[in-house]
This record gives C-alpha cells, sequence and structure tokens, in this order.
C-alpha cells in the first residue's frame, strides 16, 4: 500500500509540473530546400529580420522570438509568407525550380501558412496577367473581374480552423486588390485604342547609348524594335533580365531589334544625373546586358516616355519595320505570348 501511495504521490507531482510548465516562447522554424539558391534565408516583416545559415544539403533549423503575424520568408532569390507565433514547431520543404508550387509546411501551427501559400498560387491562377490582357473592352474587363470576386470570396472563406485575421485580411484586401488589377487593364485597354496597331510610333532623337554613340529610332527602321523600358531600381525590371537575354539570344541575327532603354533619373538616384548614369553603366556591365542599351535623358520626364504614357515599369512596346506600332504594351520576356506574337510576324 505504501509503494502505491508512493507511486501516486509522484504522479501527481509530475502532473503538476506539467500543467505549470511554460508554453514555449518561441517559434521553432526548419526546412528542407532542394535547389537551393543562397547559403542562407531570412525571415522578415517591417520590425523584424532574422537570417539563418542553409547547409550544403539544403537543411536549416533555428529558434524565431516573434509577434503573432504574418512574415515573409526569402530565399535568396524568391520569397512567399508565412503565419509565426510563439509556440509554433513548422517545417518547410520546397524546391526551388518550382518555388510556389512545391511550398509545403508540416508541424504546430502549419495550416496558417498552407494557406497563405494556397491563397498565393490561386490569386497567381486567376488573376493571370497572360489572359487578362488579351481583354480589349471595359465591359468584358466587369464581367471577368466579377468573377474573378465570387471565386476568390469562396476559396478564402472555405477554410476553417485557420487563425481568424488571416480569413479577416483576405476579405479586407479583397476589393483593394482587385481595383488594382482592374484599373492596371482598363489603363492598357484605352492605351491601346489611343496608341492603335499601324498608327506611327512615337519616336526619339540621339538617346545616349552605352558604348559612347547615340541612337535615334529612325536608326532602327527597316526591323521590329522591342523596347523594354527599366530602371535599375526596379525589381520585376530587373526579374524580367534571363528571361530577355535568353530571348535576345534565341533571335539574334533575326528581322529584329532589342533596345533597353533606362529612365534612371537623378531623383532616384540621391540627387544626382552622374549616379544614374553610373549605376546604369554598372548594372549593364554587371547583368552582362546586350541589345540596344539606351538612356533616357529626362527620365520619366522624357517625351517618348510621356508619349507612350508610361507611369509603371516595366513596359514593352514593338514597333514594325516601318516605324509603326504593333503594340504600346507588349508581353513580357518571360510570357510566351511574347513568342506567340512574334510568330504571327515576319521575324
Amino acid at each position: 500500500m505504501k509503494k502505491i501511495l508512493f507511486l501516486l504521490s509522484a504522479i501527481a507531482i509530475i502532473s503538476c509540473k506539467e500543467e505549470t510548465k511554460e508554453p514555449k516562447d518561441y517559434v521553432t522554424f526548419s526546412g528542407k530546400i532542394t535547389n537551393k539558391s543562397s547559403d542562407s534565408v531570412v525571415v522578415r516583416s517591417k520590425t523584424y529580420s532574422k537570417t539563418i545559415k542553409v547547409n550544403d544539403d539544403g537543411s536549416f533549423s533555428d529558434t524565431l522570438k516573434v509577434e503573432t503575424g504574418v512574415y515573409n520568408f526569402y530565399d535568396g532569390n524568391e520569397s512567399t509568407n508565412l503565419f509565426l507565433k510563439n509556440g509554433y514547431d513548422i517545417n518547410l520543404t520546397l524546391n526551388t525550380k518550382e518555388f510556389d508550387e512545391t511550398i509545403k509546411y508540416t508541424g504546430t501551427g502549419s495550416d496558417n501558412s498552407n494557406f497563405l501559400a494556397q491563397k498565393s498560387l490561386k490569386e497567381e491562377e486567376l488573376l493571370n496577367m497572360d489572359e487578362l490582357s488579351t481583354i480589349t473592352e471595359i465591359d468584358e474587363l466587369d464581367t471577368a473581374m466579377d468573377k474573378i470576386k465570387i471565386q476568390l470570396d469562396e476559396f478564402y472563406n472555405s477554410k476553417t480552423g485557420l487563425d481568424s485575421t488571416l480569413i479577416l485580411n483576405a476579405n479586407k484586401n479583397l476589393e483593394p486588390m482587385l481595383k488594382f488589377y482592374k484599373g492596371y487593364i482598363a489603363d492598357a485597354i484605352n492605351l491601346k485604342k489611343e496608341l492603335p496597331k499601324g498608327a506611327p510610333s512615337p519616336s526619339f532623337e540621339n538617346y545616349e547609348n552605352i558604348d559612347g554613340t547615340t541612337t535615334s529610332l529612325e536608326d532602327l527602321k527597316g526591323k521590329y524594335t522591342y523596347i523594354d523600358v527599366w530602371a535599375t531600381w526596379c525589381g520585376p525590371c530587373k526579374a524580367e533580365i534571363p528571361s530577355l537575354k535568353a530571348l535576345e539570344k534565341e533571335y539574334h541575327g533575326k528581322n529584329i531589334n532589342f533596345v533597353s532603354l533606362s529612365i534612371d533619373d537623378d531623383k532616384a538616384h540621391g540627387g544626382s544625373w552622374d549616379k544614374a548614369r553610373e549605376n546604369w553603366k554598372a548594372m549593364i556591365a554587371d547583368e552582362e546586358l546586350s541589345g540596344i542599351q539606351i538612356f533616357a535623358p529626362e527620365g520619366w520626364k522624357t517625351p517618348f516616355i510621356r508619349d507612350y504614357k508610361i507611369n509603371g515599369i516595366p513596359r514593352f512596346i514593338l514597333i514594325d519595320p516601318a516605324g509603326n506600332i504593333v503594340t504600346p504594351d507588349a508581353p513580357r520576356p518571360s510570357s510566351e505570348k511574347l513568342k506567340e506574337l512574334f510568330n504571327t510576324l515576319d521575324i
């Protein structure tokens, strides 16, 4: 009997200790990256940042003391969002060759981060710019956006068991997000009406060339001309560089000029035009950019930029051998739609 009482007392003491055990006040975050992009990853927000070492085999592990909320995970090339809360134990796996499509989370609290990954894929699927850019009338755009709204609303609100702030914020941000996309596509529709196919293209003369000469649009007649309007500080512009370089290589010697027109200006480079040019030349060298590299003399205020109503970059323009507009808003180099367009022309 004494042994039984002793055993019961011991169990009671252990139970009391377990009940009073403090909850873990940090996140355990680990993972395995296939085809890693860097030797480290970063978990960050506006007020938090931690760099985590990635081992040679792509594995990593660390602890993070955080405030509950959405954080950004950056692997040195691409990024995704995840939801962190002290006490969570999350493991991430991904293959950088198909970054968004292969992200998967397991462990305590992983459902919230999986929702964010699925949400990103769903929005990318429905708000497909290649598809939306084929819309030519505002009424058609209204119908398409209404349909997308219904589908996203159903997707967000079909999820259960998640942190309530995730669904709340998804619903809250739905209208502003769709308004942005609708405005962007509407501007493109109106642009093509104001600068229609076959109309003479706005022109430019004697723009500074990277090789020390000057280039005018008149010099490029006789071939199609694909113009990439970009800047050294523009992330989406830089993301298109590998595709643009591959495209230039594939079409080298064919009936097309590839022109990159930088709108780097003094405001974006500490008030110095000299610094703007220096950074422009440095990036061309660092990235080994080919094609015709020219510099807009007045940045955003350059007449050619204003004539094409460019308010955001990158913008791609296609002009025919006679100097007439094919499209004032051509597909990006990374889009299959561009090669489809090229295949309809004598290039």
